[in-house]
């Protein structure tokens, strides 16, 4: 069995739940177990808030702007891609100058991924989203997007599926 979605949402917060009830009606149906169901509509809900705070095209003076979600319900695993149109994560100090794709440009490294989440102390009220998305889910991939900028967060997760699942991959 295979099932994917993708949305064009608006970068408001009504969005959060939106992708986040639609996830999760789509593992409930599909009879994926519920713990794993919750563990990635979590992931997915911090990478949502992610897009919709720090998302916008601040070099167009755009303040509300869009960003896209995909997820990908594929034999044993769900795989979910959250992209953004902002600045993308920053490069963190001292980064190192490396060949990219760009047409050959130089790229620093440190731009593909933001400053290690570890670094947020426990008890702060922002940026702790991205270090909770790699405890919930098994791979997790940060960075930026190559060309007119931007955000990629991607993340997967083995699914168990319910006893009684309809669609259950044997």
């Amino acid at each position: 069995m295979s099932i994917w979605w993708s949305l064009h949402l608006r970068r408001e917060a009504a969005s959060v739940p939106l992708a986040r009830r639609l996830l999760l009606g789509t593992m409930e149906t599909a009879g994926v177990d519920p713990d794993i169901s919750y563990d990635l509509s979590v992931a997915l809900s911090e990478a949502c808030a992610n897009a919709v705070e720090h998302g916008g095209n601040t070099a167009h003076g755009d303040s509300r702007g869009a960003y896209h979600v995909t997820a990908y319900l594929d034999g044993e695993k769900c795989r979910i891609e959250v992209a953004d149109f902002g600045p993308g994560f920053p490069a963190a100090p001292g980064a190192q100058e490396v060949q990219g794709d760009r047409g050959g440009q130089a790229v620093p490294e440190a731009s593909r991924r933001p400053v290690p989440a570890a670094a947020v102390p426990h008890d702060a009220e922002h940026g702790r989203g991205l270090s909770l998305i790699e405890e919930l889910a098994d791979h997790v991939s940060i960075g930026n997007k190559p060309g007119l900028g931007g955000a990629v967060v991607s993340f997967d997760k083995i699914l168990k599926w319910r006893e009684d699942s309809l669609l259950q991959v044997s």
